[in-house]
């Protein structure tokens, strides 16, 4: 009968871990991990996980390779990467005084106002 092979394992958690503590989950997990956007990963230490790739609990062979992207920690670079988006407020709204359109050959008058009858 062949061999199956190793079992498959649930992939960690590893968004919220800072590098270093990603890669000890990753080894007690017996998978892999590398930075997607980090060539020098196996220095990186405070930077936190923000996505990772497969998700938490997918089951997946043994010694797979999970992916991971991060977002600079305070001091290294400014805090780049995902960030926090500020909604922008919205644009002005129309106020003032608004005319209405009056008949093709009538001037136009105040909206609210009334014009005197013959």
């Amino acid at each position: 009968m062949p061999d199956a092979g190793p079992p498959d394992v649930p992939v960690p958690k590893l968004v919220g871990l800072m590098a270093v503590d990603a890669r000890q989950a990753a080894r007690e997990h017996s998978v892999l991990v590398a930075a997607a956007d980090r060539d020098d990963f196996d220095q990186v230490t405070v930077e936190y996980v923000v996505r990772q790739y497969p998700l938490p609990g997918v089951e997946v062979p043994r010694d797979a390779v999970v992916t991971v992207w991060f977002d600079l920690g305070e001091g290294e670079g400014g805090g780049g990467g995902a960030g926090v988006r500020v909604p922008r407020a919205p644009g002005p709204r129309g106020g003032g005084m608004r005319r209405e359109l009056g008949e093709p050959d009538e001037p136009p008058t105040r909206a609210g106002s009334f014009s005197p009858c013959p």
